[in-house]
């Protein structure tokens, strides 16, 4: 097994030692370090035989770079770890996101019902990584390439939600220009169509268009996301209001859900959106 250039193959992502999941990746690396030194294996051989670099691994075993799967997979077999660093492959997952998007995952994990109207962009539990990947490399000051594979990771890994079961219901609410918009060019929005249209045709979910002529809604006030989940409580947030911020007071939600059910109210039926999808996608 050949040796992994940095560039072509990195382990991982670097991570902050701010992060709230640093000390979990400081103890995933110390793990692989404690057994590649019961095993009496250098770093230099050790990386030989995982087939990564030298310089890697010495980031991986001091927690300053957050190692993928298959490297665990490969140390544990190399140093006969038996399981024990396989163990940490589900928390160095979750450690590959940003710390907002790792916190926005759990919470559409945990959501029955989510509310979702985008009014500037297709939201992105609809996106394409094609999609996302053009999206988030027009967002400036620009990522760097390896912020940009992991935000569009973590844009991709959220998509898990669809795949649950009981599967939540999902409402989305999307502005005719977000399909208009060719980000990323003609084939990478023809796809990103498509995708729409299979999603919007699942038991669970309902995908609706607000067209351009429909000015007179509240959405003119930026997203509206609302979720909500099991015990009856939830969690919103909307650029119009509250700074912003995500809420969970129920005065505050009933203010969002109003909102939200005037623009679904107003948009196009789930019917009238996928007969509009796809006369998009024929004058695409």
């Amino acid at each position: 097994m050949g040796v992994t250039s940095e560039s072509a193959d990195e382990p991982g992502w670097d991570v902050s030692p701010e992060d709230e999941i640093a000390p979990v990746v400081e103890a995933t690396g110390r793990q692989v370090r404690l057994w590649r030194e019961a095993a009496g294996m250098r770093v230099v051989e050790f990386g030989r035989a995982i087939g990564y670099g030298e310089d890697l691994v010495r980031k991986v075993e001091r927690g300053a770079r957050i190692p993928r799967a298959d490297f665990l997979d490969r140390a544990d077999d190399v140093l006969n770890a038996g399981g024990h660093l396989r163990a940490f492959q589900e928390d160095m997952e979750k450690a590959r996101y940003p710390k907002k998007v790792r916190e926005l995952k759990m919470l559409e994990e945990r959501a029955v019902e989510l509310l979702l109207y985008s009014n500037h962009n297709i939201h992105g539990l609809l996106q394409t990584p094609e999609y996302a990947r053009a999206l988030l490399g027009t967002w400036r000051p620009a990522y760097s390439l390896d912020e940009l594979e992991r935000m569009v990771a973590a844009r991709v890994a959220r998509k898990s939600v669809f795949e649950r079961s009981p599967a939540p219901e999902l409402g989305f609410v999307q502005e005719e220009v977000t399909l208009r918009r060719p980000v990323g060019g003609t084939m990478v929005l023809r796809r990103q169509l498509e995708h729409m249209l299979e999603v919007a045709r699942l038991p669970f979910v309902e995908l609706q268009v607000m067209p351009t002529a429909h000015a007179n809604h509240p959405g003119t006030g930026g997203l509206v996301e609302v979720l909500k989940f099991h015990d009856g409580s939830g969690v919103g947030r909307t650029d119009g209001d509250f700074g912003g911020r995500p809420v969970s007071e129920p005065r505050q939600l009933r203010v969002l859900e109003l909102r939200y059910g005037i623009i679904r109210a107003q948009a196009l039926s789930p019917e009238e959106s996928l007969a509009f999808i796809e006369q998009m996608l024929g004058e695409t």
